[in-house]
């Protein structure tokens, strides 16, 4: 029998304004915790358990490989990758959680509110790897050491090379309002896709609400997932994508698909999907060496290869023929903001755009 149904709007129902600031603002109530290295002692407590679970929604591919990356250096641990879209994975966790299920040990959402959520409820592990504490920016960890950006990636506009050429492509989410694209675009859903709500808290603060109102005249094909776009553009089935994950596009793009993503002027939203371990974690020494392994250049360098990810980790190197992430204008992230505007987003949404 299935637990009680939760919507996001339960989960956040009566949440303060919380502080803005860094990516991951969030009310300031301890110091994060020393930085932890992976040691001896630790494979060993990681051992006597066996095996570490993560949800993740992380795409399949990416996570099996991590997963499996993770077994061949620390042998005996084994990595069981639970992989669903960022909304499905709040959704169980929600679920279980109200039925006192434990079951995960480490988490993975490409909707940074929802790390928000789970802290704020007093489920994380305050834990920061090594790695994060020596190398990665302040925006991109949790004051209180409660999670950090495992994966970072880029909401963009991109065009099929096929039926549209290069100096007639869009360079500007403003240049998606030129008639000539009418019934032309593609694009994903804020109500369905973590990833899409993000990219739609980010686009409506910097460009105004407005901006939507006048895509919205412009018969655009909506889809639900943000890994949709990319796939329907590949086919030529509409000829520029509005949104959806750049990872795609940069994949596509390397295996000879006719795709070429476009870096907006405004700057492209940004995308950071968290990873966190719990305290109720059934393997929390196995969960502890996992978060640490996942912030380590070796993992980090699977993201950005095999994920067509951008990650954090200064030791990382970019892939020859993308551009690299420093010399693209970003939209500034807001888990906070997202968080606490989520259902007002949905709403507005769903009355301009009528689906």
């Amino acid at each position: 029998m299935m637990g009680p149904k939760f919507s996001r709007r339960d989960l956040l129902i009566g949440s303060s304004a919380l502080a803005a600031g860094s990516a991951f603002s969030t009310q300031v109530l301890s110091a994060a915790p020393p930085a932890s290295a992976i040691t001896p002692a630790l494979i060993e407590a990681a051992k006597k358990e066996g095996k570490v679970v993560w949800y993740t929604s992380i795409d399949l591919k990416l996570s099996e490989r991590i997963g499996k990356a993770f077994e061949a250096k620390f042998p005996g641990v084994t990595c069981r990758v639970e992989r669903t879209g960022a909304e499905r994975v709040f959704q169980r966790i929600g679920q279980e959680y109200s039925s006192n299920i434990h079951a995960v040990d480490v988490v993975n959402s490409s909707d940074a509110a929802h790390l928000v959520v789970w802290k704020r409820n007093g489920w994380l592990a305050p834990y920061v790897p090594e790695d994060v504490a020596k190398f990665y920016p302040a925006e991109h960890k949790d004051v209180d050491g409660n999670f950090a950006s495992f994966r970072v990636f880029l909401s963009i506009i991109a065009y099929n090379t096929n039926l549209v050429k290069k100096e007639d492509a869009p360079k500007s989410f403003a240049d998606l309002l030129d008639p000539k694209w009418k019934g032309k675009m593609v694009k994903a859903h804020p109500g369905y896709s973590g990833t899409i709500m993000t990219a739609t808290f980010q686009m409506a603060r910097d460009l105004g609400w407005g901006y939507f109102e006048k895509l919205a005249l412009q018969n655009v094909l909506q889809l639900q997932s943000a890994a949709d776009p990319p796939k329907r553009l590949t086919l030529g089935e509409r000829a520029v994508q509005a949104d959806g994950v750049e990872y795609l596009v940069l994949m596509g793009k390397e295996s000879g698909q006719p795709v070429e993503p476009v870096y907006a002027t405004e700057g492209s939203p940004l995308i950071v999907g968290p990873n966190a371990l719990f305290k109720a974690a059934p393997n929390p020494n196995a969960a502890r060496l996992f978060q640490s392994y996942c912030f380590t250049p070796e993992a980090q360098q699977l993201c950005v290869d095999v994920g067509g990810l951008r990650s954090m980790h200064p030791q990382t190197k970019e892939k020859p023929g993308r551009t690299p992430f420093k010399q693209i204008k970003v939209m500034k992230d807001d888990a906070a903001g997202v968080e606490r505007d989520a259902e007002m987003i949905k709403q507005q949404y769903t009355k301009l755009f009528k689906v």
